[in-house]
């Protein structure tokens, strides 16, 4: 204990404590890892170096928690004695919550496979059930003994370290105190934020580590809950759900209904194969909305290059978004299921991170993800690395580029970057490239000022045409110089042939469209989830415009079908070149700004308010709504499949795992 000598004596009384705290956290995770490891599984080092940062996060913030009470002089034990009363009833109450935490969480593992969530508040609507369920099923008396014999021996040593401290007179100066707390404060400051980094520690960095029960063994249960508490309500009414299942069922194609079990399978094969499997870049475009486009005869024409594109490729006109917003977006693509979680994204939700995606079963592909910032943003990196098996991700750390901004190295040269290692590939490859230039502050680099020009037009001219200002419709057309700086770099590689470029947007945004489009895409906000969405391979595919409406959900089952890979869909994508596959297609919207629900056909669009349970039904052609039979089945048949669909998306958000 020498090394506790060196500080004030209040400190050396704090850090004691803190550290008996620490080993029975380390211990605990020991008994946790070898308990439920599953078999023939190593120790694994980095599990338990990540769970070491895990508890002295939580550690820190008690500690800050203890140095700031005990600065108020009543509460101070070494000005007031009466004062070690209330610490020992502090400590008491403080390692009571601790111990009961962990063992509840020790159990809660035992029953569901995951660490301790907010979710385990629902079992208080039951509570006798709940209870009785505990006394029955698990050793409670036991549990019950240990917490006191430890809380006893806790009590011990935290008065042993106390007075002990108290009846040695400091012999240090006043300077030094301050200095060592000084200290002190900020390491506990540094430890609670977790890494030296842009973003804090957080749950989804323990799913970095790859393999599922690594990543449980590595949080701890204050981590877990906290983390989960404002997705406790996340659920869905199984009533409903199993109301609508035959709808849905019948919609999606399922092989084998089964209310019961909720099936919802779907296992694709082909008849013939690629001998040679082409390679796919998943471009995911920034706020790629298709009104502010030349695509769709913008007066401003932002996007020159990329419509010429669209005119040599498969043009998917009228494709949507699930809901608005990058994270919901990206989720959308890779899970094919609609981000309804509400306020918060899915991302965000750690009893929802285990998620089956169409990008396992490329099995003869390397995958790649890159983006020019960080993948800590949003916690998208634990949907990455716990899901996707193998993926390589490059982030702004990888590149040779300088940051230009918040968002990291520019959209060209992550373009530029990404190309030359696609280029070193020796097999098949599917690569995800997320762009992030066309977005709030918008950069323009300024290795790009010679060659890239900006316009100037007046305020009425942008307003007419759908742009704020003059940055937001430059950083527009900065987009459109990217794509073709990218696409002039992919031809001279050997695998552009041999390549399938998808290019979609995350999200469109809200906004006038004026007489661009029709009313209801401004007036029922639609705009914020309508993005262009393109299939480009000159030498694999024959250039076609579509006008069915489609989803960004069904762009994996696509992907897939292209290549002629089988594949197991458990979520809610359709193969949009499957021609024999000939039922009304529909796009479901979840927007979390306007707090509807609804579905976008070739004609209509049916929204439904979740607060106010106000329902609209409207033309998105040019047409209005016609009173008539037809409008009303469509309305009829729209209304009941949004339900289904809404409800299907809240179940399969906790209920599409993957398979090991």
């Amino acid at each position: 204990m020498r090394f506790f000598s060196l500080f004030p004596k209040r400190l050396q009384w704090i850090l004691q404590m803190l550290l008996v705290l620490l080993i029975l956290m380390t211990v605990y995770r020991l008994m946790f890892y070898y308990h439920y490891r599953p078999v023939n599984k190593p120790f694994s080092g980095k599990t338990f170096l990540l769970g070491l940062r895990f508890d002295a996060r939580l550690i820190s913030i008690i500690g800050l928690l203890i140095l700031i009470l005990s600065t108020i002089p009543l509460l101070n034990p070494f000005k007031k004695r009466a004062a070690l009363y209330f610490w020992n009833a502090f400590i008491i109450i403080l390692f009571f919550i601790i111990l009961m935490m962990y063992s509840v969480d020790f159990f809660h593992y035992d029953y569901l496979q995951q660490r301790l969530n907010a979710s385990v508040l629902n079992f208080l609507e039951d509570s006798a059930i709940s209870s009785k369920m505990v006394w029955e099923t698990y050793p409670v008396l036991k549990m019950a003994f240990g917490i006191t014999l430890t809380l006893g021996l806790i009590l011990f040593l935290h008065n042993r370290f106390l007075r002990q401290k108290i009846s040695v007179h400091s012999m240090m100066n006043s300077r030094k105190p301050r200095l060592y707390f000084t200290g002190i404060v900020l390491l506990f400051a540094i430890f609670s934020f977790g890494k030296l980094d842009q973003y804090p520690l957080r749950w989804s960095d323990a799913f970095s580590l790859a393999d599922d029960f690594k990543a449980q063994a590595a949080l701890n249960p204050f981590q877990s809950f906290f983390s989960s508490l404002q997705f406790k309500n996340s659920n869905y009414d199984i009533k409903k759900l199993r109301s609508g299942y035959a709808l849905m069922a019948d919609y999606l194609g399922v092989d084998n209904n089964d209310s019961i079990q909720l099936n919802f399978e779907r296992k694709i094969t082909f008849t013939d194969t690629l001998l040679k499997k082409p390679n796919v870049i998943l471009v995911i475009c920034e706020s790629f909305s298709a009104y502010k486009s030349s695509m769709f005869g913008n007066k401003l024409d932002p996007t020159p290059f990329f419509n010429y594109l669209c005119k040599q490729g498969v043009f998917f006109e009228r494709c949507f978004t699930p809901a608005f917003g990058t994270a919901r977006g990206i989720w959308a693509t890779i899970t094919g299921i609609p981000d309804v979680e509400s306020p918060k994204t899915a991302s965000r939700n750690p009893a929802a991170v285990d998620q089956h995606t169409i990008i396992n079963d490329l099995h003869a592909h390397d995958k790649f993800y890159f983006l020019g910032g960080s993948t800590t943003w949003a916690n998208i990196r634990g949907l990455l690395n716990n899901n996707i098996s193998g993926l390589k991700i490059y982030e702004e750390e990888n590149f040779k580029a300088g940051k230009v901004d918040v968002w990291g190295i520019s959209d060209k040269n992550l373009f530029l970057e990404s190309t030359k290692i696609l280029a070193q590939q020796q097999k098949p490859f599917f690569a995800i490239i997320q762009t992030a230039d066309n977005h709030r502050p918008y950069t323009i680099p300024q290795e790009d000022e010679a060659e890239f020009k900006k316009v100037n037009y007046s305020a009425d001219t942008l307003k007419k045409y759908g742009f704020e200002d003059n940055d937001q419709l430059n950083a527009f057309r900065y987009t459109d110089f990217c794509f073709q700086k990218f696409m002039e770099a992919a031809r001279k590689q050997s695998f552009f042939n041999n390549t399938i470029f998808v290019f979609v947007g995350d999200h469109g945004l809200r906004g006038d469209a004026g007489k661009m489009f029709p009313a209801a895409f401004t007036k029922q906000g639609i705009l914020a989830e309508h993005v262009p969405l393109l299939f480009y391979a000159p030498a694999i595919l024959q250039p076609v415009s579509v006008r069915n409406v489609c989803s960004q959900l069904d762009i994996m089952p696509s992907v897939a079908g292209l290549l002629k890979q089988r594949y197991r869909n458990n979520t809610f994508g359709r193969d949009l070149f499957d021609i024999a596959n000939q039922k009304e297609r529909y796009a479901f919207i979840a927007d979390p700004d306007m707090h509807t629900i609804g579905l976008v056909s070739n004609n209509f669009y049916y929204a439904r308010n979740i607060r106010t349970n106000k329902k609209e039904f409207v033309s998105v052609t040019w047409d209005t709504v016609t009173v008539g039979i037809a409008a009303d089945s469509a309305k009829a048949k729209m209304s009941s499949l949004t339900e289904a669909w809404y409800e299907t998306s809240k179940y399969l958000l906790l209920h599409n795992k993957k398979q090991p």
